[in-house]
């Protein structure tokens, strides 16, 4: 087949049903992606934007069915970088260096694993037929917390916490005084907690605000990030819902617990140690937020096929808020590298290429046991070498993933240990030795 009859190429599925009266239930024209050999001439060409150690993972899962990767990112040397076939580094919120990649790169599949890409472009990649994962619109909703929170709670009636939004010192000042103190801030494009902040009282408002301008993931110079100020819960703890949009509809996967420190992720583990009404509202709270993006999608001719992470609070009287959702495989979600039989990287690949993913593909290996993630992070400057590791992985049920990240300034994720148990404690337990065990030596002579 050559290349143009390749591009003509496609399938008419149907994800929903074949109910016309709504757009949201309308058939979605999909390109047959091709797979065998990814160097050959008839070939399904993936551009991953973000090549961090999830990137990594995503490239992996289509290499091995036979797909072309290219990986950018804002540094050479990213992890995705290392095994994709090829690579390329760019500011990836610059419109025009944005366009000049998808120009030279012609790619069939484009898959954000970032926030900080310019969305307009790739509106514009969608509008030329190119599939973005899992929509456009997603893309651009999921990393605007304004525009998701009133989709989940406006639209869609999900429970959250009480909120304001503000664009300025002054509009947050009546917003926290609106929601109470103590509140948290955070810009509405950001993530991992940078940028956000707490406020104890209206004497911490100039502070919050300027944190939020400068120290978001996707702050600019002389531009103002709007904010959104919500209510402290009486949290009790947090939960990931992994949930797959797929050519057979939504499922998800077992619910993660999770333990985060300042907004990052540190520990995850499944099978969480919760209520099976909490698991039941978990999921439905995710299907729903899923399905209205992937609604959401098919209105505009897109698939919204792909792996999701559905971030949720529990309450200590047992309620469940929605938080945020990202539109990608999720860090938490590192943990079913061991825990289920298809992973939530594979399950992504395989969402975006059109196969169906039942409920059967995403269960536990074995549900009696229980698996468990620990990050492992690296404070200093330099570059990491881990050893020992055959010491920290002497229990045969462990695993460990090093990233490969050239090197650390200041903290970051280096790597993560994975672990099997007969007991949630067990299982983190033993991941939690892995980490204590692995040997890290920074080298501060390293220029990053």
């Amino acid at each position: 087949m050559n290349e143009s009859s390749r591009i003509d190429s496609v399938n008419t599925v149907n994800t929903v049903s074949p109910n016309d009266s709504d757009p949201a239930d309308r058939p979605v024209v999909v390109r047959d992606h091709p797979l065998g050999s990814p160097l050959g001439r008839t070939r399904t060409r993936a551009l991953l934007l973000g090549s961090g150690e999830l990137g990594k993972e995503i490239a992996i899962a289509l290499m091995r069915v036979g797909v072309w990767v290219c990986a950018a990112d804002s540094y050479e040397g990213a992890p995705a970088q290392q095994v994709a076939h090829e690579s390329r580094v760019l500011d990836m919120a610059d419109p025009a260096q944005l366009r000049a990649l998808f120009d030279e790169v012609k790619p069939d599949i484009v898959i954000p694993e970032i926030e900080a890409i310019a969305t307009d472009e790739l509106a514009r990649a969608a509008k030329a037929g190119i599939q973005v994962v899992p929509s456009c619109e997603a893309a651009q909703i999921c990393m605007d917390r304004e525009r998701l929170r009133r989709l989940a709670a406006e639209d869609l009636g999900l429970p959250t916490t009480p909120y304001r939004f503000a664009g300025s010192e002054e509009e947050l000042a009546a917003g926290a005084e609106a929601v109470g103190f103590p509140c948290v801030v955070k810009p509405v494009m950001s993530s991992s907690g940078h940028g956000q902040s707490v406020l104890r009282s209206a004497e911490d408002v100039p502070h919050a605000w300027q944190v939020a301008q400068t120290e978001g993931r996707v702050a600019k110079e002389h531009q103002t990030s709007r904010v959104v100020v919500e209510a402290f819960a009486p949290l009790d703890y947090e939960l990931t819902v992994l949930t797959v949009s797929s050519s057979s509809g939504i499922v998800t996967c077992e619910p993660i617990g999770q333990r985060q420190q300042d907004g990052d992720y540190r520990e995850s583990w499944q099978r969480a140690a919760i209520t099976d009404q909490t698991r039941a509202t978990a999921r439905s709270y995710a299907e729903r937020i899923v399905q209205g993006l992937t609604d959401l999608a098919r209105r505009n001719g897109e698939t919204g096929w792909g792996v999701y992470g559905v971030e949720l609070f529990v309450l200590r009287n047992g309620d469940v808020l929605f938080n945020e959702v990202s539109p990608r495989p999720h860090d938490t979600g590192m943990v079913t590298m061991i825990s289920q039989f298809l992973n939530e990287f594979t399950l992504h690949a395989y969402a975006i290429l059109g196969v169906g993913v039942s409920a059967e593909a995403v269960e536990l290996r074995d549900p009696k046991f229980a698996y468990a993630s620990h990050a492992i992070v690296i404070h200093g400057k330099g570059e990491v070498t881990f050893t020992n590791i055959a010491g920290a992985l002497a229990n045969p049920f462990t695993d460990l993933r090093i990233f490969g990240k050239p090197g650390v300034d200041g903290e970051r994720r280096m790597a993560v240990a994975l672990a099997t148990g007969r007991t949630e404690c067990e299982a983190r337990g033993r991941a939690r030795d892995v980490a204590l065990m692995l040997k890290a030596d920074v080298e501060d002579t390293c220029e990053l």
